[in-house]
């Protein structure tokens, strides 16, 4: 199960969160011929979740764990009192982080009996692994390029958000995902 990062009220999902997902529908047939379901969570509510999975053109299962704790439970999602604190419990270690979404990955087994296990988890750059287009770029001369810019995946955009001028700006700061109009979201979820 893939942890999506998309939050309740946000416009989009995770540009680099969405850069892994463009790796997902190719897998689709070769997993379930192996007994293996690919799932993808985030805490948005169903109707955010479709739109934006229709806009991007997206096959594979996504759900819906919005008003549950099992991304919490997975530390991959943060409540206000945890981010107020200044650290939270991510990628195993307490550290700051910037936002209340977080991403990862965890891996679960049913046994014959009906019964879950989960049996992974990782988070962060441990997630490389499944974007394939990184794996054609560690093959390029220059790499990744990520050595200057000011976070790691700054580079990384929507794929319908690239356009014919686009350049990378190695001094680009990491932008908050948007939030939807407040009052349309409180008339629809509240």
């Amino acid at each position: 199960m893939c942890h999506f990062m998309f939050g309740p009220g946000w416009e989009a999902g995770c540009p680099s969160c969405s850069y892994l997902a463009d790796h997902f529908d190719g897998s689709l047939v070769h997993l379930a011929n192996c007994d293996v379901t690919l799932a993808v969570v985030s805490r948005a509510p169903m109707d955010q979740i479709e739109a934006f999975k229709k806009r991007m053109s997206w096959r594979f299962r996504w759900v819906s764990s919005f008003g549950s704790e099992f991304n919490g439970d997975y530390r991959v999602s943060f409540s206000k009192d945890e981010m107020a604190a200044g650290k939270v419990s991510y990628n195993y270690e307490p550290q700051q982080f910037p936002r209340e979404e977080a991403p990862g990955a965890s891996v679960f087994y049913k046994n014959e009996a009906g019964e879950i296990f989960h049996t992974y988890s990782t988070y962060a750059r441990g997630l490389d692994i499944l974007v394939g287009a990184y794996n054609f770029l560690d093959l390029a001369p220059k790499g990744r390029d990520e050595d200057g810019l000011n976070f790691t995946m700054a580079w990384v955009r929507h794929h319908d958000k690239y356009g014919a001028g686009y350049f990378v700006d190695p001094k680009q700061k990491y932008v908050a995902p948007k939030k939807l109009d407040s009052s349309c979201w409180g008339e629809h979820h509240s």
